[in-house]
């Protein structure tokens, strides 16, 4: 690097009367193996470039027309070494899963088994194209028909489409089949109904499908309030948008009854199966009545997830909605050979609403899906959902005495325990706790959601973590909570060891900087 970075972390920083032992500062600004990283326009020059280019004749025609750049660019020139320097540098001051937990309650953040990555990265499935001829991609194919396939044998349902590339997609996917059908019929309703229980991207997905969204609360024991939904049910509902198992890490166990009086009334049931981790192989959403649900395969079948992508949503779809879903499709032929419908005019296409997307999905997370499907088996996925759910008991019965857990007593929570500030002293709130957690080495919970629970704290420790793991997250969650217990007014300047100190989170959403000055 040219200089120390006198604007950010510092060795100095550490708070020596808040019981932190504070060594000497060093010139660099690193500390051993903790490298203080400066920007890219810190380490090179915009007038230099790291590699040898060829002479230009600035006379050539070019293809650009006006779009050509009048002036330099301004991005700095880095040698290769420098270049992979800084981005490994910067990847040592960031946490993963393949570091420790990672307890994001209603991410199900898992393992990533390494024999799905070998299958993503065969050739055949990595480097083939999407305008590719039909007939040189038949693998692939059949990779998006049988994973297709044990999608709906999973869920119980006849249907799905595949091409929606994330969880709010796959919403909207869903949404928008909804509204296909209800327009087939000539029944223009405007109302979707959202539970407070349901996850938060639900009612923007009806909102941006031009509904209207109405709540419905959750009772006590924090499940839908069937009485309440039941009084708003009429011909202007179009459907109910519910979260099953819910935000509150509750199974809802009146889900068939909400299902039947949403049909008696013309509407539909979505359900989002962001959680469908805690209930694979053991529950088929399709006996609950549901008619189009997203399954996020980046959560339950376990390839990569996290900072927007990769992701895929693929929608099963009732028998009802199954005639509007979007295209394209696969189909396989008497003679086993697999082929795409993909125009609206076609004899084999129904009323869909049109398509989602430009191509056919995510391929490399369908291969880790169905890698992942296949080396568990049944046996297998039935035993992700019942170590998921015991994981997250034991998170619960071992935390409950000490931290406000408001639906400890509604029975077995599922993938997740959730929690809140209510007990904690001397102004200490949840975001200090998780920021205390950030010191004892993980990355903290979900926090401040649900919002039906003041100061929520949401943990999903997934089936993947063993015992010894969640003992040690445990321990160090006590110790934490204990403190924010206790008034501990050091908890309000955590973290004291990550890489930055705690940043002004209202300004950097507010006022972000997202240029070099």
């Amino acid at each position: 690097m040219n200089a120390p970075n006198q604007s950010g972390w510092k060795p100095e920083m550490q708070l020596a009367d808040a019981g932190f032992v504070n060594g000497p500062a060093t010139t660099t600004g690193n500390r051993a193996l903790m490298l203080e990283e400066p920007l890219l326009f810190e380490i090179g020059r915009a007038d230099v470039t790291g590699v040898d280019l060829p002479p230009v004749d600035a006379s050539a025609p070019t293809r650009l027309a006006g779009l050509a750049r009048g002036e330099a660019i301004g991005l700095v020139g880095l040698t290769e070494p420098e270049t992979v320097r800084h981005y490994t540098r910067l990847s040592r001051q960031n946490y993963g899963i393949d570091l420790g937990f990672f307890p994001l309650g209603s991410c199900t953040m898992k393992h990533n088994p390494r024999l799905n990555e070998k299958m993503a990265r065969l050739p055949g499935f990595a480097d083939i194209h999407p305008l590719a001829p039909q007939s040189t991609v038949q693998g692939a194919l059949e990779v998006v028909h049988q994973l297709g396939h044990w999608l709906c044998t999973l869920t119980g349902m006849p249907a799905v489409a595949m091409s929606p590339k994330a969880g709010a997609h796959g919403e909207l996917c869903g949404i928008l089949a909804i509204r296909a059908a209800h327009e087939a019929r000539g029944d223009a309703r405007e109302v979707v109904l959202v539970p407070e229980s349901a996850h938060g991207t639900n009612p923007a997905t009806a909102a941006f499908a031009n509904y209207r969204v109405e709540d419905i609360p959750a009772t006590p024991e924090g499940r839908v309030d069937v009485a309440a939904l039941k009084a708003r049910l009429g011909p202007d509902v179009a459907a109910v948008m519910i979260t099953n198992p819910n935000t509150c890490g509750l199974f809802e166990k009146d889900f068939r009854e909400i299902a039947d009086a949403v049909h008696a009334v013309g509407g539909y049931v979505y359900c989002d199966g962001a959680n469908f981790n805690a209930i694979v192989g053991k529950v088929r959403p399709g006996d609950l009545g549901v008619d189009a649900m997203h399954i996020n395969l980046h959560k339950t079948f376990s390839t990569p997830h996290g900072g927007g992508g990769p992701g895929s949503g693929p929608v099963v779809l009732s028998e009802a909605l199954a005639p509007y879903a979007p295209l394209p499709f696969v189909r396989k032929q008497d003679d086993g050979a697999f082929y795409l419908v993909e125009e609206e005019s076609g004899e084999e296409c129904g009323p869909t609403f049109g398509r989602m997307t430009a191509f056919h999905g995510q391929m490399g997370m369908f291969t880790r899906a169905l890698t992942y499907m296949l080396s568990h088996g049944a046996d297998g996925l039935k035993q992700v959902a019942e170590d998921a759910v015991l994981n997250a008991n034991y998170i619960l019965r071992s935390m409950e005495d000490i931290l406000h857990a408001p639906f400890a007593g509604s029975g077995p929570c599922m993938h997740e325990a959730l929690f809140g500030d209510k007990d904690f002293t001397q102004g200490l709130t949840t975001l200090d706790v998780a920021k205390g957690l950030i010191d004892e080495g993980y990355h903290p919970m979900t926090v401040y959601f649900p919002l039906v629970v003041h100061g929520a704290m949401l943990v999903e420790p997934t089936e993947t973590e063993s015992k010894a793991a969640i003992d040690q997250f445990i321990t160090a969650f006590r110790a934490v909570v204990e403190r924010a217990l206790a008034g501990d007014e050091a908890l309000k300047q955590a973290p004291y060891y990550a890489p930055r100190r705690r940043l002004d989170e209202t300004a950097a959403a507010r006022k972000p900087k997202l240029a070099f000055e």
